[in-house]
Formats: structure tokens, C-alpha cells, sequence
């Protein structure tokens, strides 16, 4: 059955052999006797006729049982040929034994059929050289395919069936000293099913997980590693898989991707890596403009705040490989500032560039900035995110949200430059804390400014583009995760039904300058925000499970999961759309559009006025009086609220009674305080 199937799904190519097996021998004869002798002797051209069915026959039996049809011509060996010219041989001697018990050879030349074997050869090989051109130098042992001594290597399941899969066998087949020993491959195509890549079968695909794993076990070949040779997010059942193989007790892991490689002396070595959890969150790429994105940025002077941190920095890189005139990456952190420009320098030597210390809210500081190198665009990445830090801290949330915010944009419409794309957070919609409002006056701030363009001419555009949390963001709980697993947990959750949206950074970076080329390009979004598709949200408890499991133990046996409360300003749910959005549609792959209700340019000012009146008389209940004039459904809570929650997340009853039981030792001041406490605090002052 398996052959007939490889006959029925290769049928054009079983075709096409037969013919030329035909022709081979028609040709092998018409070149030992000469054209002439066909016409001349009526009785050896019907033997060579009869000779040629004869030999059709015999190939269209020989070929499918040697395997020509199983086998992945895209991919093919010189193994694969090897066997190739076995079958031919084979249909040779066998066509020859024939004959021979039948006329004894008497009106067929022997050489007709050696001259048939090297021309059919030729002719079989070179068919299949157009499913791909192989390289014919590397000529090396191909051990792999023998039968392995599984005592010594460990036997490996391949998940993937493409071009990495072809590479990773390939420089196994080469590295005799190799410990893995490929047994199967899955793949997520089923047509694929029953074909040979590289002397390694394609068992089933990732749904038929556990029933290849057992056909395996019973024929001694049950495989203790599992390798994922494509993208994770390309395989679809990939999920099922990991859960299944770590179960089963099986390592996972995934290939390097191809620029990751490292090459030694004497050989090719791939290295693993564990699968991690950004591999299963994402998702298939959106289909990316390139073109738009170099004609948005290439040749022209970008300048990015907060450039050194999770997705300034991952914005820099990506605006760097389009090919800007001029880039300028400002950072209020100086560590953050040198690294980034470090990598820039090393990954990207030609982009001129410039590095500033510049906090944006500092008027005069950015004022400089924009005076020297006037941008054409702008993206504004700085920010407070952290929302019970900024929780406790409103006025520096207001200080660096709402009015660092207003001073880049101002700074944008003085220095005249073409745009200013605001990154944003789904912690907007419905916000209940000082973070998410504050961002959310910025989004307001930005769509106000937008829409007041339109009535002016050569106006600059300012976009805003929203999503949700980004794996390995500083702050992020992946990092957060891991070290707890470092320590030997317990891993800390807020609460068992907390969900949040999750994207990498790199195809949020990715979504956001392709809506802003659109939006610049084509003058779509005028006044809206663009929300990138982040899927469905995903629970945290599981994404702390599924972090134990890929540590390779036990979830609630090996490592506990504590639940600990929210945290100040914390909801349990997050949101892309607020009720009061219109929901719209625009024409960029992977994002979304939101129509909030404008709100005037004077309200906005003088709601900000109120804003940096607080802000400077460090009143935090100003603060929310003020923003509830444009978000009148804002829900804070109270400073007593907020005060008692932060110290129910800090406490640790274990730590605190440890250090009550220690001995406490008085600390005495070098230098006696002026007075009252009062009077030294005024002092200072």
C-alpha cells in the first residue's frame, strides 16, 4: 500500500521514468546497429519493440520497490542517486536474465544494454536535478543510515520537514562523532507522510505525536529528544508536542536559526537550544511591506526616545537595517544609552548616528536635541510602564507620561518634522491605574494633534500605536519567572484567572513601523489608534506551568505556584478596545484600528496645566482630580487603599520572622542632627 501510494502521489514522474526507460533502450539499440537497420530488417525492429515492453514492464515494478517514488527529490542525496542507479541496474539484469532464457540473447546485442544503462541513467538523474540543483562536491559516509547501535547515541525525533531539517541531517550525515541519531521525522503537511528525507522517514504529523512515539517503542527505537528543526510558530500542533514529549520524559529542543550557526575546523556543528515560551507564544508572521518600510525610513533622519530600553532598543535596530540618513537615539539612563549605541556601532558601522542624554522632560534638553539634528520622524518609546511603580509614584508618572509626552510633541511641530508615532499600551482601556491613565491622556493628547492637521496643511501626522504586554521586556514575567525557577521557586502569580495579551517585542517593533508607513504613506488613521493583533489572551498560572514544565519538572509537586494579589492599579483582565471606540479596519496586515472620542485641544491644556501644578506640589489626589476631568470613569484608588495593598504584596511572613529572631545593634549618627528632625529636613532645603 505504502508503495502504491507513492506511485499515485508521484504519477507524473513514474510517467515520465517509464517513457525514458523506453527511449533509453530504443536509443541504445537505434546507436549499436544504426538507424538504417530498423528499416532494413522488419524482424529486429519488432525485437527491439517486443524487448522495450518488456523492459517498461519489468521498471514499472522495479522503480516504486527500489523506492525512486518515496524519496524527497527536492532534497536528494547522493545516496538518493546511488540508489537510483541500483534500480537501473537492477532492471538491467533482470531485463538481460529474460531475454536470455527466452532467445538466449540471440537477436538483442549484449551492448544494447550497457549503452540502455548509461543513458539511462543520465536521463532519470538529470529529471530529478530540476527539483533541485545539489551540490555533487560533498561526497562523505553516510553511517546515519544504517541501523544505529541506540546504546551508544541518542535516538531523536525530528518535528519539521524544510530546509533546516535537510541541513541538520545533512551535517549529521557528515559528523561520524555525533551523539543524536535521527529515528523520524514529523511534519505538518500529511502528503508528506511515507517519504524519506535523507534516509530518515517522515512518521506522521504533530497531532499523530503519540502514535509514532509508540510505533518507535515497539520496534526498540523509542526516541529520548525531541528537535524542532523549523520555527515553532510555523508548526501548527507544536504546543500539543512539547507538552506530550516533556510528559513522556523526553529533552526538547530547537535549532538555532540559520545566522546563529557555528562553524568549527572539521565539521558542521548545529548547535540546541531549549524551547522556550516566546517559541510557542508567537504567532504566524503577518505578511511584512518591505518596501513601504524603506521608503519610510530610508534616507531620512530618525530620532527614537527612550532608544536603550526593551522596545527602543529592538525600534533602533530595525530603523537601523532600513537605512536612515541620520540616526539619533536619546536615553535618560546612561547604561542604557551605551548599550545600545555599542550595538548599533558593532551591527550597524555605516548609519551615522548620534547618542544624547536627554530626559523628555526636560523642554530645553530636547529643544537642543531637535536644533542639531532635525528629525524628520520621530518615535516616542519613553516611558514609565511599570504600573504599581507608578502607582506609587504618580506625579513621576504624570511628570514623564503626560507632560514628557506633550514636550516631544511640541518639539515635533517646532523643528518641523514629517511625524511622531507614540507607543502605547493596552492598559488604556478602562483604566484603573495612574499608568494607564496617564498613557491614555498621551493617546488623546497625540489624536488631538492629529486631527487638527487636517485642516492645516503640511501639518505633521502623529500616530499611536497600542498593544499589549511583549515577552522579555524589562519588567516582563518571563525574566521574573526564570529566576524564581533559579532559586528553586516558588513562582509568584497574582491571581489564578489573571489574563493578559502577549506579543515578542520583535513583531510588535515589526507592526508598529509598518502601520506607521501606512498611516504616512497612504494618509489613513487620521485620528486613530493603531492596535496590532495580539490573538487571545492567555492565563498567567498557565504560562507559569508551562515555564516549570520546560525546566523539565513538575508544576505544584516539583515547583509551587503562589498567588499572591493583585498589585496596586492591577486588573485582572486587560483590554484592546475601550466600549466608547469605534472599531475600524485599516488596510495594514496584522492591525487593527480604534476611533476614541476626541477630546479638544484646549481641555487637554488646560487639564495638563492642572496636571503640572500637581506634579510640582507632589499633591497625588490633584493628580487624579485633574485626570477625571477628561476620563471621568477613571477608578483609583485611594492613597490608604493603594498604601495597604503595596504592603500586602511586599510582606513575606517566613523573611520577616527569620529577621525578627535576629539581634538588632543600634546605629549612632557621626554627626549630632540640628535640632528637630523639622528643622534639618528645612535645613537642607
Amino acid at each position: 500500500m505504502g508503495i502504491a501510494k507513492s506511485v499515485v502521489r508521484n504519477y507524473r514522474l513514474y510517467i515520465l521514468d517509464l517513457t525514458l526507460s523506453a527511449f533509453a533502450l530504443v536509443f541504445a539499440a537505434a546507436l549499436r546497429v544504426g538507424p538504417q537497420a530498423f528499416a532494413a530488417d522488419g524482424e529486429f525492429a519488432r525485437s527491439i519493440v517486443f524487448v522495450t515492453v518488456v523492459f517498461v514492464a519489468i521498471c514499472s515494478v522495479t522503480f516504486p520497490v527500489a523506492g525512486l517514488y518515496k524519496r524527497n527529490w527536492r532534497y536528494a542525496s547522493i545516496l538518493d542517486y546511488i540508489i537510483l542507479v541500483r534500480a537501473v541496474l537492477i532492471a538491467s539484469i533482470i531485463l538481460t536474465t529474460c531475454v536470455f532464457l527466452y532467445s538466449r540473447l540471440a537477436f538483442v546485442p549484449r551492448s544494447v544494454i550497457l549503452i540502455e544503462i548509461m543513458a539511462l541513467v543520465p536521463l532519470l538523474a538529470s529529471v530529478r536535478l530540476t527539483f533541485k540543483h545539489e551540490d555533487l562536491k560533498s561526497i562523505g559516509h553516510f553511517t546515519r543510515t544504517a541501523e544505529p547501535d541506540l546504546r551508544s547515541v541518542v535516538p531523536v525525533l525530528l518535528v519539521g520537514a524544510g530546509d533546516e531539517a535537510d541541513h541538520y541531517l545533512r551535517a549529521l550525515q557528515r559528523d561520524n562523532s555525533s551523539s543524536y541519531c535521527p529515528v523520524g521525522l514529523i511534519d505538518g503537511s500529511e502528503a508528506e507522510i511515507g517519504t524519506i528525507l535523507r534516509g530518515v522517514q517522515i512518521l506522521g504529523t504533530p497531532p499523530d505525536f503519540d502514535g509514532v512515539v509508540a510505533d518507535l517503542d515497539s520496534k526498540g527505537k523509542r526516541p529520548r529528544h525531541v528537535i524542532f528543526t523549523a520555527p515553532v510558530s510555523s508548526i501548527d500542533g507544536a504546543d500539543h508536542v512539547v507538552k506530550r514529549a516533556e510528559e513522556l520524559g523526553m529533552a526538547v529542543s530547537r535549532l538555532n536559526p540559520a545566522t546563529a550557526l557555528r562553524k568549527t575546523r572539521n565539521s558542521e556543528e548545529f548547535e540546541l537550544r531549549p524551547i522556550e515560551l516566546t517559541d510557542l507564544l508567537e504567532r504566524p508572521q503577518a505578511s511584512l511591506d518591505v518596501a513601504a518600510l524603506h521608503r519610510f525610513i530610508g534616507g531620512r533622519r530618525v530620532l527614537v526616545t527612550g532608544a536603550g530600553g526593551s522596545i527602543g532598543s529592538e525600534l533602533t535596530k530595525q530603523i537601523a537595517a532600513l537605512g536612515p540618513s541620520h540616526l539619533v537615539v536619546i536615553d535618560n539612563c546612561e547604561f542604557n544609552l551605551y548599550s545600545i549605541d555599542l550595538e548599533l556601532s558593532e551591527n550597524f558601522p555605516d548609519v551615522p548616528r548620534s547618542a544624547h542624554l536627554c530626559d523628555v522632560r526636560s523642554v530645553d534638553r530636547l529643544n537642543d536635541v531637535f536644533s542639531k539634528h532635525h528629525p524628520e520622524f520621530v518615535f516616542h518609546t519613553a516611558a514609565l510602564k511599570h504600573v504599581p511603580m507608578v502607582e506609587l509614584n504618580s506625579c513621576e508618572g504624570v511628570y514623564t507620561n503626560v507632560l514628557g509626552t506633550k514636550n516631544v510633541a511640541e518639539a515635533v511641530m517646532c523643528w518641523g518634522a514629517l511625524g511622531m508615532v507614540q507607543v502605547s499600551t493596552d492598559k488604556v482601556v478602562n483604566s484603573t491605574s495612574i499608568m494607564g491613565a496617564t498613557k491614555r491622556l498621551a493617546e488623546l493628547y497625540c489624536q488631538a494633534l492629529d486631527l487638527e492637521g487636517v485642516s492645516r496643511e503640511g501639518s505633521p501626522r502623529f500616530m499611536t500605536v497600542r498593544f499589549g504586554n511583549v515577552l522579555g521586556s524589562s519588567g516582563s514575567l518571563i525574566p521574573l519567572f526564570k529566576r524564581q525557577l533559579a532559586r528553586g521557586g516558588p513562582l509568584t502569580v497574582t491571581h489564578p484567572d489573571m489574563k493578559r495579551f502577549f506579543m515578542t517585542i520583535r513583531e510588535a517593533v515589526e507592526l508598529t513601523l509598518q502601520a506607521s508607513a501606512y498611516g504616512l504613506e497612504k494618509e489613513i488613521g487620521q485620528g486613530e489608534i493603531f492596535v496590532l493583533d495580539m490573538g487571545e489572551p492567555i492565563k498567567i498560572v498557565d504560562i507559569a506551568r508551562r515555564m516549570i514544565r520546560l525546566a523539565g519538572l513538575t508544576p505544584d509537586e516539583d515547583v509551587k505556584i503562589d498567588f499572591v494579589g493583585c498589585r496596586p492599579g492591577e486588573k485582572l483582565f486587560e483590554e484592546l478596545f475601550d466600549s466608547s471606540e469605534e472599531r475600524v479596519s485599516p488596510p495594514v496586515p496584522g492591525v487593527l484600528g480604534a476611533v476614541p472620542k476626541p477630546v479638544s485641544l484646549p481641555e487637554l491644556y488646560d487639564t495638563f496645566a492642572k496636571l503640572e501644578a500637581a506634579v510640582a506640589n507632589g499633591d497625588a489626589a490633584a493628580i487624579i482630580d485633574a485626570i477625571r476631568l477628561v476620563l471621568p470613569n477613571f477608578r483609583a484608588e485611594g492613597p490608604a487603599q493603594k498604601h495597604k495593598k503595596a504592603l500586602a504584596h511586599r510582606s513575606n511572613r517566613n523573611k520577616l520572622a527569620v529577621l525578627e529572631k535576629r539581634p538588632t545593634r543600634k546605629i549612632r549618627p557621626v554627626f549630632e542632627p540640628r535640632g528637630t528632625g523639622e528643622d534639618s529636613i528645612r535645613h537642607t532645603r
